[in-house]
């Protein structure tokens, strides 16, 4: 699956045998085995060796390692280049030289994750890099280094997540938004999920395997969606001409094919 396709992008702790076990039979699009915040440092190591020797046959498969200054972030990219993941999630970017310096010693392409106030200012340069896959916005550390209150919601948020989706597509790079905290609250969830849909993010980073289902069904092409698609691939003959309703042209057409197409590739 190519990553601009994925919905869900689930993080776990590759300290917790289970959970890592148990995400084989998800249906999240891309297993993240964290070696970050949710690993206590007394349990890097075992992480580190968990997640190297980590293998999601179907899935795309990250490893987010430690950010560039702690004790991990050397040993954490030579565990990742020998891993089977297909990307590293690399924490805390404020600088296409830090994507760059990982490429060069992982061999694998990084996600980005801008989660602060530098790194939004340089995520146009950092998305431009030839080494980067994507970006994800880190919501909860963004807040925090712009002094938003973690209960005021993201209307605070506003102009930064428009600014990582602007960075993104100027470089023809995937995008992904941030995580959604409360675990039990389905439907702020999916309220979540279309804003992010609106703002134009491919899909969601998730912490839980129940925000998995509603994630894939909001970010995913709908039914109704797909046949409109079709309907309009069928009619239209060329040029710019009147259908449904409304006017089309080959714009139009080619995103209803693109629809399709990642409709195919999810087995939807």
């Amino acid at each position: 699956m190519q990553l601009a396709y994925a919905r869900s992008l689930l993080f776990l702790p590759a300290s917790n045998p289970r959970a890592v076990e148990k995400a084989r039979g998800l249906d999240c699009d891309m297993v993240i085995l964290d070696l970050e915040d949710a690993v206590p440092d007394a349990q890097k190591d075992d992480a580190r060796t968990a997640a190297a020797a980590a293998h999601y046959p179907g899935k795309l498969t990250g490893i987010r390692i430690n950010m560039e200054g702690t004790p991990w972030h050397g040993v954490d990219m030579v565990a990742a280049k020998q891993s089977a993941a297909d990307y590293v999630i690399l924490p805390k970017v404020e600088s296409a030289q830090q994507v760059h310096d990982v490429t060069s010693v992982t061999e694998k392409p990084v996600i980005a994750m801008i989660e602060s106030a530098r790194g939004l200012i340089a995520a146009s340069a950092i998305a431009a890099q030839a080494g980067t896959a994507a970006l994800f916005v880190g919501v909860n550390d963004l807040r925090k280094d712009m002094g938003i209150a973690a209960d005021a919601g993201r209307i605070g948020l506003m102009l930064a997540l428009q600014t990582v989706v602007l960075a993104a597509r100027a470089s023809g790079k995937a995008v992904f938004d941030g995580v959604y905290n409360r675990l039990d609250d389905g439907e702020g969830l999916a309220a979540e999920c279309r804003e992010g849909r609106a703002f134009g993010f491919d899909g969601k980073t998730l912490i839980h395997p129940n925000q998995i289902a509603v994630t894939n069904s909001l970010f995913g092409p709908d039914a109704q969606a797909l046949a409109d698609a079709r309907r309009l691939i069928a009619a239209a003959t060329g040029g710019a001409e009147r259908f449904e309703g409304s006017m089309i042209e080959a714009m139009h057409v080619d995103a209803a094919r693109a629809l399709i197409e990642r409709a195919d590739a999810l087995g939807i």
